[in-house]
């Protein structure tokens, strides 16, 4: 069973391509979804703590994700000791969920930073969303409610789009009206041959 990748910046739309590959029978692995279950956890909570300090609660104790995303955005240094927190929880969850569905021509793993921590050398292959830093913002500040500036730091730490673009082995161009089904549907047709 294949492992494929697949990646773009934020708000670039790799969730609308996920849906187009699942809606194939294709099964995928949404990084950020199962690392958002970590955050109901007592110890990784603990650990959160530890790491960035009480600002990052609310008043009932569970974690104010934009405190959170403040510091590690603005900092790179925490955003690694975060990511070194959640990173290998997450492959560990992906080996478990590929053992589960092997039976699959290949299952996907969506993840914004596949090429910044080196989660591709984990796959077979890996497709990159693309969408232009304009559009991409335009989207974010209407899904996000966040400031540009905001959005802006957050984009800044993760690769550039046209890196992505020159990594990956497939590219999916997600702009409205593009025909991102037929992308797709191609894509398929040859991570199952």
């Amino acid at each position: 069973m294949k492992r494929v990748g697949i990646t773009g910046g934020i708000g670039c739309g790799k969730s609308t391509v996920v849906a187009e590959f699942q809606k194939l029978g294709i099964l995928s692995f949404v990084a950020d979804q199962v690392a958002a279950d970590y955050y109901k956890d007592s110890q990784f909570l603990d650990e959160i703590r530890r790491l960035f300090g009480d600002s990052v609660f609310d008043n009932s104790g569970t974690i104010d994700k934009r405190a959170l995303a403040n510091i590690v955005f603005g900092d790179r240094q925490a955003l690694a000791k975060l990511n070194n927190l959640v990173h290998p929880k997450v492959m560990q969850d992906f080996d478990v969920f590929c053992r589960e569905h092997d039976d699959q021509p290949y299952v996907l793993f969506e993840s914004a930073i596949l090429y910044d921590y080196s989660f591709d050398r984990f796959m077979h292959s890996v497709i990159g969303v693309y969408l232009d830093l304009d559009e991409r913002i335009r989207r974010l500040l209407l899904r996000d409610k966040a400031s540009e500036a905001e959005i802006r730091a957050r984009i800044a730490n993760q690769l550039p789009a046209e890196t992505i673009l020159q990594r990956a082995d497939y590219i999916v161009l997600n702009y409205e009206g593009n025909p991102r089904a037929r992308q797709v549907a191609y894509i398929d047709k040859q991570l199952r041959q």
